[in-house]
């Protein structure tokens, strides 16, 4: 028994230094994870991202994505701003189109009717997504392609499964000791 307990002791020793080894590196990057997390969570109650504005349609006729797209990049252009868009979110029942562009965070609400833009807000919940992810490094250094985000996510989460496993153990081999001095 008392070697059971030598070797019990002696594991857990082993993952307290290999949890320790693992853990503090990493400490920055699960704080910035739950952060970010907490903060998307939070996303509309803490008006991160643009509310969608609505328009009555009036019995007016839609124009079409090609204008709405015309517009936007008339506009932004006036800005300096890249015209590159990234998607336009058309919602024909709200009468608006949100635009989004590829190289900054501006989100431009235009009316489906009009083509007026009726709001240019700053979408800051993508801001925080890509500080989440991984990927405002790869944004920040002009990558192509995910590399930063994939191996950020990839050493995050397999940290976070070894840390799970070795604080479990951590937990479970101080009771195992126990029990076994108690059964001699």
């Amino acid at each position: 028994m008392k070697r059971e307990n030598q070797s019990l002791a002696k594991s857990s020793r082993w993952y307290r230094k290999a949890h320790r080894f693992v853990a503090i590196p990493l400490l920055l990057f699960f704080a910035i994870m739950s952060i970010t997390g907490l903060l998307l969570a939070w996303k509309d109650e803490l008006q991160l991202k643009p509310s969608t504005t609505t328009i009555d349609s009036e019995g007016r006729a839609l124009l079409s994505l090609d204008k709405i797209q015309r517009n936007a990049i008339r506009y932004i252009d006036s800005l300096n701003l890249s015209t590159e868009i990234n998607r336009i979110d058309y919602r024909p029942q709200k009468g608006i189109a949100k635009v989004q562009f590829e190289e900054h965070f501006t989100e431009l609400q235009i009316d489906c009717y009009t083509g007026k833009i009726v709001s240019q807000k700053t979408r800051t919940a993508d801001v925080i997504e890509m500080i989440h992810d991984g990927s405002i490094v790869d944004y920040l250094f002009d990558s192509n392609g995910n590399a930063t985000k994939l191996f950020y996510s990839t050493l995050v989460s397999f940290g976070l499964l070894f840390l799970s496993l070795s604080g479990f153990w951590l937990w479970k081999k101080p009771k195992q000791i126990k029990k076994n001095k108690r059964n001699i």
